[in-house]
């Protein structure tokens, strides 16, 4: 064994013990199916005695009677075989189907529990791959293989107790054909271990390519790469056509050499079989039974060859699950996380710094307290900060120093979900579902009834192009929204926020895609909403802030002003500067423009 197949082996013994934990509530309606199979296996070593019986004493003797009685039996037999075999793997497969549903799950849940930070570095057509097809790669672990290596097991055994229990002289001729299966299972096997972790490797990379592309497609049309993605895909499943290929031409290629050493292993078992039989030795009817065994010793071989590779299969798809599974999720309930009784949404930030990545921070050292019903607009440059600390108030991260309070509590004192209902967001990036407006809208407040649907869409200005839509609010808006313009999708986001009519308001440039009248109309339904809520505007169009309670200033992760409207003007500082470049300096550069074409 090579030193690669070694490592293989001692990697895949621990992967398939957590495979069979994850059977465990399952293990009697398993053990059960197991019972049935074996029996079936049992039924089918009597069959070749069955059929000797036939040989030798109904046609040597000339008994009809007997032939007929021979053959009932022999057929009760194949009936009560057929019967075990079909229900031990019906039974199996159903159970196996419940272990994957409970698998995929549980994975699906843990997805759920995972940072933000975590899907950042993932492609979603990987995850689903793993979700979807090395979930049902497990299945077969649990089930098909556990039960086929016990089959073939008993099978083999079987076998060659019988045979040499018939004669022993022709069962040594049986054992002396079966290294040959041995070394030809021995020599494969690895490479066929191989070829089945890259197929996976290759069915996830091409699932990942596709909806990269498909779920992008606005990108891909306008930027006409479509021979682009279509040429991506294209090399993807070439590369796992090349490998499902190989594989193939490997597999079948073990599959005709075990073939042809168990013709010959059959061929030698007729020769000297003849032999014994003319020598009265053996009966007509122990060779043929003694045929039927060797093609079961032969072919077990085979399989339990195909069985290993199998669960090393599996073994490499569990290490794709378990690789999920095992990541701890960094933001999470304490032990004794609370909810908080009557919340007065008040946010305190506590020389609060955070960083994506070490060494390099993007928020530094950030104070200051926003009260219960005031109304705080964050502004800055691009990449100042603004969407990050945004972020940390329904705790989507954790500062890497300092604290943020809700109500004098660290938000780590309080139970995560109890945090994010008392959280509205409307974000600059709107993710809407392949679902009607109003269950779009309705995802704010999943038992709010169509009336109040309605209202909310009528404070977000959304009511009347709503109802112009072929099915009004139940017309289907495609994945994400695409039939939707920006702003149509925009507003959906507005009154599903609304909806939820939660005592904290994020806006994070939630007017960025609406027209000025639209944006009119949204901010009288914010200031209503304002009442008695804490509500964050980020912005960048700065008439969106003036009328905050105050505003804070950031600058490469840092506070550096902070004031109301007049204040931060008189000052002279980054804020009057942008408000400058915003309102003042492309009028002044219109008019230098003007006086250098009249020149």
């Amino acid at each position: 064994m090579s030193t690669e197949s070694a490592k293989a082996t001692k990697r895949l013994w621990p992967q398939l013990l957590r495979i069979y934990r994850l059977a465990a509530p399952f293990r009697w309606a398993l053990l059960g199916a197991l019972l049935l199979s074996l029996m079936a296996t049992a039924a089918s070593l009597g069959l070749p005695l069955g059929v000797r019986a036939l040989l030798d004493s109904a046609l040597e003797q000339g008994d009809r009677r007997l032939l007929d009685r021979l053959t009932l039996a022999l057929l009760g037999l194949f009936t009560v075989w057929a019967t075990l075999s079909f229900a031990g793997s019906c039974f199996m497969r159903i159970t196996g189907e419940r272990i994957v549903a409970s698998l995929r799950k549980r994975f699906y849940r843990h997805l759920h529990r995972l940072d933000l930070l975590y899907f950042g570095d993932q492609k979603v057509g990987d995850l689903t791959s793993r979700l979807n097809v090395d979930t049902a790669s497990i299945r077969s672990t649990v089930t098909d293989t556990v039960a086929a290596t016990l089959q073939q097991s008993l099978l083999l055994l079987g076998s060659i107790v019988l045979m040499a229990a018939m004669n022993w002289r022709l069962s040594l001729i049986v054992l002396l054909t079966t290294p040959v299966a041995a070394l030809l299972s021995h020599y494969y096997s690895p490479t066929l271990r191989r070829l089945a972790r890259t197929l996976q490797e290759r069915v996830g990379k091409s699932s990942a390519v596709a909806h990269e592309a498909l779920s992008s497609m606005p990108a891909v049309k306008t930027f006409a790469r479509s021979a682009y993605e279509t040429g991506r895909f294209d090399r993807t499943v070439d590369s796992l056509y090349r490998a499902s290929r190989r594989s193939t031409l490997i597999g079948t290629t073990f599959g005709s050499l075990l073939t042809a050493a168990s013709a010959a292993a059959s061929i030698a078992i007729f020769w000297f079989g003849g032999i014994e039989v003319l020598a009265s030795r053996l009966s007509p009817g122990d060779l043929v039974a003694f045929l039927f065994y060797s093609q079961n010793i032969t072919q077990g071989i085979g399989q339990m060859a195909q069985i290993h590779a199998g669960l090393s299969a599996a073994a490499g798809a569990s290490e794709r699950i378990f690789e999920v599974l095992d990541i701890k999720p960094q933001v999470e309930d304490s032990p004794r996380a609370i909810v908080l009784s009557n919340p007065r949404a008040s946010i305190q930030f506590d020389r609060v710094s955070f960083s994506y990545q070490p060494g390099r921070p993007a928020l530094d050292g950030i104070s200051f307290q926003a009260k219960a019903g005031e109304t705080i607009a964050l502004v800055g440059p691009s990449g100042a900060g603004k969407t990050t600390l945004l972020q940390l108030i329904p705790r989507l991260f954790d500062p890497t120093q300092g604290r943020v309070l809700f109500d004098g509590h660290d938000l780590r004192a309080l139970r995560l979900q109890h945090l994010r209902e008392q959280v509205s967001i409307v974000a600059q990036d709107v993710y809407l579902f392949a679902d009607s407006v109003r269950e779009n809208i309705r995802y704010g407040r999943l038992d709010a009834s169509d009336r109040e649907v309605e209202s909310a869409a009528r404070a977000a200005n959304a009511h009347d192009f709503i109802q112009a839509l072929p099915d009004g609010y139940d017309t289907p808006i495609g994945e994400r929204g695409t039939k939707l313009s920006g702003g149509q999708r925009q507003r959906i986001s507005i009154a599903r926020a609304l909806l939820k009519d939660a005592p904290i308001l994020i806006l994070d440039e939630a007017t960025s895609s609406i027209d000025s009248e639209s944006e009119a109309q949204i901010q009288e339904a914010i200031e209503r909403l304002r009442c008695n809520r804490t509500t964050f505007i980020s912005a960048h169009r700065l008439g969106t802030v003036a009328n905050a309670s105050r505003i804070l200033v950031l600058q490469g992760g840092r506070l550096i002003e902070w004031g109301d409207h007049d204040e931060l003007i008189a000052s002279g500082g980054l804020y009057s500067r942008l408000i400058d470049l915003q309102f003042r300096r492309p009028t002044t550069r219109l008019v230098e423009a003007a006086s250098h074409q009249r020149g």
